[in-house]
């Protein structure tokens, strides 16, 4: 099924019967993905008089209650609200939710101890194109990326200078597959997450952060409609579910 989308005075032509879902759901009965040191999520009927509301128990609806932090357990979206001191809320500060966006596969560079995405593999990838978003594979890019457990790992980070060059470049909206853009422990300094933000200077309320997504591997680089759907807690962040749609002229 195709639907004809006019953005920013282009008529853009989308696959929209074949959306491509890059969130990772919260599945208390598995193995969830995890980061920040927190235990995994929690799902389970709630309890009232010590009877447990659920069908399976007798009653006429399932009544489940979740506990989980969006960091650590889910696709999430965050805004400057995140790293600062004065409160901002995602759900106010995001007031469109579709954007054309470009889907890049970096190989993580070693250096000085960790892995990490430079400014020169995004300049490659991204070249002249002008785009709303980014969305970042990393390499490898196994199915563990789904359930696994990130603390104390060190994983890849995006580096200060890569930050401010997507700032410079125009990019609104920053997608990765990781638990952060920043690495796990750098003496709370959070370089790239202040720099996308621009929090030295006019502060960027509307760019956002979506961390913990996943790219199939049969998703090709390229031009991507996006549709960054968030749920709608007022609150630094909120999980998440970005989908991409295919363009076909």
């Amino acid at each position: 099924m195709k639907a004809t989308v006019e953005y920013n005075s282009r008529k853009i032509i989308v696959d929209i019967s074949n959306p491509i879902d890059i969130s990772i759901p919260i599945d208390s009965s598995k193995k969830n993905v995890n980061a920040w040191y927190t235990d995994g999520p929690k799902i389970s009927a709630e309890t009232q008089e010590g009877y447990e509301i659920s069908v399976v128990n007798g009653a006429v609806v399932n009544f489940n209650s979740i506990h989980f932090n969006p960091h650590s357990h889910i696709t999430h979206t965050e805004c400057v609200g995140h790293i600062t001191k004065e409160v901002h809320s995602v759900n106010k500060n995001l007031k469109y939710f579709i954007f054309l966006a470009e889907v890049v596969t970096i190989a993580p560079l070693f250096h000085n101890g960790d892995f990490l995405i430079g400014v020169k593999q995004l300049k490659t990838a991204l070249k002249n194109k002008k785009r709303d978003a980014i969305v970042i594979r990393t390499l490898p890019n196994l199915e563990d990326k789904k359930s696994m457990e990130y603390s104390n790992t060190n994983p890849t980070y995006l580096s200060e200078k890569a930050a401010i060059y997507l700032r410079e470049k125009g990019i609104k909206h920053l997608l990765i597959d990781l638990p952060s853009v920043d690495k796990e422990k750098d003496d709370g300094k959070l370089l790239s997450h202040n720099a996308f933000w621009n929090t030295a200077g006019e502060i960027r309320m509307d760019a956002t952060i979506t961390e913990f997504i996943y790219v199939p591997n049969d998703v090709e680089d390229g031009e991507y409609l996006l549709n960054l759907m968030i749920a709608p807690f007022e609150n630094d962040a909120t999980p998440s579910k970005p989908v991409l749609y295919e363009i076909l002229k």
